[in-house]
């Protein structure tokens, strides 16, 4: 067995509170959701968990993005998500080391388009614990398509947030049905030394 923390767009121009578009920000701000996703790095890396870290982000002119989606074109109305900007580096408390895996994706969901099976089918990854941004969006469709291609599938549900905690909460009960939901401290509590 071995496992994998995938980690998912906890970048400025969606949890920063001075981004442009900080639609989770107030939430992970208020539930203290970035320290969470630390505790779970922390977990992942003294436990030998491969740690992926995943961002969304387009070309600065926006031509691979998907002009027909509502979700994308609002954010590029408002010129948020162009790659190499401050709006999709990783936010400043998290901790994001220089030789971590990235995987930039162009959509909403983790799997598509980018290297992340790849990635995780060369480490022989049989179980995977997603924390991320938002629980609605990004995680719940990683979740679903991590169920399907047969993973063992975790949701640190602390170490998630979306735009409300009502929103949030509704996810988890629908991830429930596809995942074990834990804790960070349930993962920091479950490694001995």
């Amino acid at each position: 067995m071995q496992n994998a923390l995938v980690v998912i767009d906890y970048i400025n121009d969606l949890v920063h509170p001075d981004a442009k578009r900080r639609m989770y920000a107030r939430q992970v701000s208020e539930n203290q959701v970035l320290a969470q996703v630390n505790k779970a790095i922390s977990w992942a890396r003294k436990t030998s968990t491969l740690v992926v870290f995943v961002k969304v982000g387009f070309s600065p002119d926006y031509r691979d993005l998907p002009t027909n989606s509502p979700f994308f074109s609002s954010l590029a109305e408002a010129g948020a998500l162009r790659l190499g900007r401050w709006g999709t580096e990783f936010h400043e408390e998290l901790d994001v080391q220089p030789d971590d895996l990235i995987v930039i994706k162009p959509r909403i969901n983790p799997f598509y388009s980018t290297r992340l099976e790849a990635i995780l089918r060369a480490a022989k990854v049989t179980d995977i614990y997603f924390s991320g941004v938002g629980t609605t969006w990004a995680v719940q469709s990683a979740v679903r398509t991590a169920h399907d291609l047969d993973y063992t599938v975790y949701v640190i549900s602390d170490a998630c947030a979306a735009a409300s905690e009502e929103e949030h909460l509704q996810s988890l009960t629908t991830l429930s049905h596809l995942s074990t939901l834990c804790t960070a401290n349930e993962l920091k509590a479950s490694f001995v030394r």
